[in-house]
Formats: C-alpha cells, sequence, structure tokens
C-alpha cells in the first residue's frame, strides 16, 4: 500500500533511525506479498567480526580458570583470584602447550611485544590479563587499566596520528561505548564550566542524528551554528567538504565548541589536511579557547588518517570506538583522549575563586588537593556522580577484550585486517554504483563505510531543471525512500535527517552481502526512472541527453518490468565518496 504524502510529510519530522522502523514495516510487507528479499541498507552495524582477538579472549580465559583453581580449589565449582608471582612463566608453559589452539599466536605475540617493546614487566603484564577476564573486581585504576592503557595508546597512534607518536603523551578514558562518552564529555564540561548552558557550538553537517539533538536537550540548550559541507565540484555534486568561507564561522570567539564526527556520517570523508590546518590557524590566532570534540570512529578505514586530536590536541577532545572496525557494538567499547597538556586543565585554573570553592567542595571527598584533579579524571568522577568514584570504569573484561583488539591490531605489521576490511566495503561500493550504472569517483579522503546520495542534484545537474521542479512539487523528500521499501523490500535511511540534503538517502555498505549492493543500486536506478516517466507522461519534456543503463531488476531477474524503459542512469551523486 502506498504511503500518502501527507502521511509521508508527517513522518519526515522523525529522527532517520524512527522513520526507519516505518520504511522496515512497509518492506517487510512487500517481502510478505512477493518473493523479494528484505534488504536494510540503513543499519550501520557491521556483518563482520575480528576472530583471532575474540579467539585469544577464549584461550586467556582457560589459562585464567586454571590459576583461579591453583589459588584455590577447596571447595567445588569455587576457585580463588589469580597470583602474579611467577604468572608470567606459567603463561608461556600454557602458551607452549596449546600453541596450535586459536588464539594462541597473537598472546605469544602480544606477550613479546608488551615486555620488549612496550617495556611490560612480564609478571604485572599477564596478571593484569588473567585478573581481568576473571572480573572479580572494580577496575583499578578507575580510569583505565595500567596495560589496557598502553596497548590502546599504541593502537591509537598507529590509527588517529598516522604513526606520529605525539609530542605530549595523552591520557585514556576506558568507557561503555563512544555513546557513553559523548555523555560524559558534555556533562563534565558543564560541571566543570567549560561550556555553560545556552553557549554556542559549531556542528560540521552532515553528522550523526543524535549529535545533532544532544545540544538541544534542556540542560544543555545550546546555540548551534552549522558548518555545512558545501563544497561542489566542477560537475555540481557534492564532495563532502568545507569551505574556507563556511570554516570561517569558527574563527567568531563566540563559538565555544566544535562538535564533529571524522571521517564524516553518512558521507564518510575525512577532513585533508589543508583544512585541519585551517581549523588549526584559527585555534591559533582568532579563537584559542576553542573546544573542539571529535568522535573518529571511521578512521580506520582510510589509510593515514590523521585526527583533530593529532593536529590540534591541546584544544581536542578524542572519542574513539572499536565497534565499527572490530564489529563490536555489542561489547560497547569506547576510549575518551585527551592530551597532558590541554586548554582544558587550563580553563579550571582560571577560574572565577566561587567556581573553583564550588568545585573544590563538589570533587573534595577524592582527594585533599581537589583543583589539582585533571580534566579527564574529573570526567572519570562525574561518570558516577563523583561520590561512587570508586566503581567508575569500564568493567574488566571489556577493558580485556579492547586490550585484545589493540594488540591484535599493533601486532599485524603487514595491516592484513586492514586491507581485508577495506576491500569489504570497496567491493560493496563497487557492486552499488555497478548496479547504479556510474562510475566510482576517486578520492583518498573517502572511508566509503556509508555514502549519501544527493538525488535532487544529481537531477538537477545531468537531467533537467524542469524534472527537479516538478519532483519538488509533487513529492516529498522521502519519497524515493518509500518507493524503495513499498517495492523492493529496501530500506535505506533519508539524509536530511542528519542535516544533509533534504532529498539524499545513507546508504550502509557495512552490513549486508556484496551481491545485495547491486540489487539496491539497481533499483535506485530504476525507482527515479519511474519518477522520469511520470514527468514524461504528464507532459514534462524529456532531458536532451540519456545514457544507456543496464537492466533493471525485474528483468534481470526475469520479470516483466512495470518501470519506464530504462534511460538515464540516476544518482551519479555516488561522487558522495
Amino acid at each position: 500500500m502506498k504511503t500518502s504524502r501527507a502521511e509521508q510529510k508527517r513522518l519526515e519530522s522523525l529522527s532517520p533511525f524512527e522513520l526507519k522502523d516505518t520504511l522496515i514495516s512497509l518492506a517487510n510487507d512487500n517481502t510478505r506479498a512477493t518473493d523479494m528479499a528484505y534488504l536494510n541498507a540503513g543499519r550501520g552495524n557491521p556483518n563482520w567480526i575480528a576472530t583471532e582477538p575474540r579467539e585469544a579472549f577464549f584461550l586467556l580465559g582457560k589459562f585464567a580458570l586454571a590459576e583461579s583453581r591453583l589459588d584455590f580449589d577447596e571447595w567445588e565449582g569455587i576457585g580463588g583470584m589469580p597470583q602474579k608471582k611467577g604468572i608470567a612463566a606459567r603463561f608461556e608453559k600454557f602458551l607452549d602447550t596449546n600453541r596450535k589452539e586459536p588464539g594462541a599466536s597473537l598472546l605469544k605475540k602480544g606477550l613479546e611485544h608488551g615486555v620488549g617493546k612496550l617495556g611490560f614487566d612480564a609478571d604485572a603484564f599477564v596478571w593484569e590479563m588473567a585478573d581481568a577476564i576473571i572480573g572479580d573486581h572494580y577496575p583499578e585504576p578507575p580510569r583505565m587499566l595500567h596495560h589496557a592503557e598502553q596497548w590502546a595508546k599504541a593502537y591509537l597512534t598507529n590509527e588517529m596520528f598516522a604513526g606520529k607518536k605525539p609530542k605530549t603523551d595523552f591520557d585514556l578514558f576506558a568507557t561503555e561505548g563512544g555513546t557513553a562518552a559523548m555523555c560524559y564529555i558534555f556533562d563534565s564540561a558543564i560541571v566543570n564550566k567549560i561550556l555553560h548552558p545556552g553557549d554556542t557550538i559549531a556542528i560540521m553537517t552532515p553528522i550523526f542524528t543524535p549529535y545533532l539533538e544532544i545540544p538541544e536537550l534542556a540542560k544543555y540548550n545550546f546555540k548551534v551554528v552549522h558548518v555545512e559541507a558545501d563544497m561542489l565540484n566542477k560537475d555540481g555534486l557534492h564532495v563532502w567538504q568545507y569551505t574556507e568561507k563556511e570554516l570561517d564561522k569558527l574563527a567568531d570567539p563566540g563559538i565555544k565548541a566544535l562538535f564533529l564526527v571524522n571521517p564524516s556520517n553518512p558521507p564518510s570523508m575525512m577532513l585533508p589536511p589543508d583544512t585541519m590546518a585551517y581549523i588549526k590557524k584559527i585555534t591559533e590566532t582568532t579563537n584559542p579557547g576553542l573546544t573542539i570534540i571529535t568522535d573518529d570512529v571511521y578512521g580506520t578505514f582510510i589509510n593515514g588518517f590523521e585526527s583533530l586530536m593529532s593536529t590540534i590536541p591541546r584544544n581536542t577532545i578524542g572519542v574513539y570506538s572499536y565497534s565499527k572496525y572490530f564489529g563490536c557494538t555489542g561489547w560497547r567499547l569506547g576510549v575518551i583522549l585527551i592530551n597532558q597538556d590541554n586548554i582544558f586543565d587550563a580553563a579550571l585554573k582560571k577560574l572565577p575563586a566561587a567556581d573553583k570553592k564550588a568545585l573544590n567542595a563538589r570533587y573534595g571527598t577524592l582527594t585533599l588537593e581537589p583543583e589539582k584533579i585533571k580534566f579527564i579524571d574529573r570526567i572519570v568522577a562525574d561518570s558516577r556522580s563523583v561520590a561512587l568514584n570508586h566503581t567508575a570504569g569500564a568493567s574488566l573484561p571489556q577493558q580485556l577484550q579492547m586490550m585484545l583488539f589493540s594488540m591484535f591490531a599493533v601486532c599485524d605489521e603487514t595491516n592484513k585486517y586492514k586491507s581485508n576490511c577495506q576491500a569489504i566495503i570497496d567491493r560493496r561500493l563497487h557492486a552499488l554504483t555497478k548496479g547504479m550504472g556510474v562510475k566510482v569517483p576517486p578520492t583518498k579522503y573517502a572511508a566509503h563505510y556509508y555514502i549519501e546520495l544527493d538525488l535532487m542534484r544529481y537531477i538537477e545537474t545531468t537531467q533537467s531543471p524542469e524534472f527537479a521542479a516538478w519532483m519538488r512539487a509533487n513529492f516529498e523528500p522521502v519519497d524515493p525512500l518509500f518507493r524503495l521499501a513499498e517495492k523492493s523490500s529496501i530500506v535505506l535511511m533519508n539524509g536530511g535527517g542528519f542535516d544533509g540534503p533534504e532529498w539524499s538517502v545513507r546508504v550502509s555498505l557495512a552490513n549486508l552481502k556484496m551481491a545485495d549492493y547491486e540489487q539496491i543500486g539497481k533499483w535506485l536506478r530504476e525507482v527515479m526512472e519511474g519518477y522520469l516517466a511520470e514527468f514524461e507522461a504528464s507532459g514534462g519534456k524529456a532531458p536532451a541527453k540519456r545514457a544507456k543503463t543496464a537492466a533493471s531488476p525485474k528483468q534481470a531477474s526475469g520479470k516483466k518490468s512495470t518501470a519506464a524503459p530504462a534511460k538515464k542512469a540516476p544518482a551519479k551523486k555516488a561522487a558522495a565518496k
């Protein structure tokens, strides 16, 4: 059943994640009525996982339980706690005995690298791993386990700092995923007067929808300035980058913070070096107090990625989640990064006396010198309402799995896993664009985890202004999504909900099989050709030039197509990548 324009208009006000539920319902209805497969490319959760660090986790668990029984086995079904003395030698013996077991090789390489290159005491390192996987007490220290932090630093230096060791070290706080990290950062920034309710902040758009919604919450009530990715290529299509005119908005010292995802979501484009340099110049001149909060979860999908954490370390609070790269959203593994030389600790020292007094009272139960507590440690305390600071931090098994993911990546000196992940995405992108009948435009700044396709801009630049005007007059921007769901059981997300162009759609390349993406591409093309057929039937003049395209999905499957004959492949806006 076709959804009315009035109903579409009503649903447009929803978050794309809520609108998606309606599209899923329509797609499932079509699946039940036809033999079409249900394809949901609206999800960002990857459909692959890193196996070796999980194998290491389960093998390590076997060792840790043996250590527990070694400590205490007086009662059946009850063990003790792993003991530190001599545990490294026992671990090496265990690995030698189980050398053919999955995960043993990574644990052996990790032990050698940790002791030989990171300078760990062998017993202390192995004991932390064994004790963590048992999970028999609260994290100590609460912010992050010592060896887990060092492994994460080594991994993030490779992936977020382009392998360049920062001049000044950074601290990490292990959190229950990147979303928890964002919540903690904003709350502590308000509590510690880094930001104030009603402040003006900038958001680089398009962006993950919840990041548009958080600033509007009553407890923040931020005034928001959008820095839009308005740059176009010579063909008039989006490249999802920022002109200097847009970046100049950040020069206003009235803007207290900059919020971004890099590479972006949905376009999956990283900030190029010249853009980062331009923002850095702003922080060194007109707006030195600018707080930058960057979510870099997709950075690992681009070789040589460098974060603003690296280029503007003093001003930047970094957030990284292990979820997408290792396929572990269910583990809830994230970190907050803050350079040890930062503007936030400096700002705390400059607060008015009344504010210092109030904050000293807040944190006074933690230390006799609360004014010396660093901002990152205040975030830790605030995450548990200060009074429960001793129970703060991600659980020990979570931190252990995070350590193993980091270890796996650091010990993968040929970057085989990274290359494989990138190849998975690349193959799916080529399948999608093959189905659409367009080529993949080259760019070294694209992660390709998602793509954002601006259907209207494609029509305007490659079809005709008259066709574009007819579309706007007769349909809602989300109509293509409803047609896809109702006719082909395909679910995509509306780019307008990410503060992107209203007529754009987001396609996740992370969660379906390669062959599915070719079908999605064909159906996208067929839906757009259907609009063109309706335009011509209404008396509209066909575009002067029409490119020959491949067969529609129905034709390809041997079924008769109800759409207009293939004429011109729309959505060449794959220049989203």
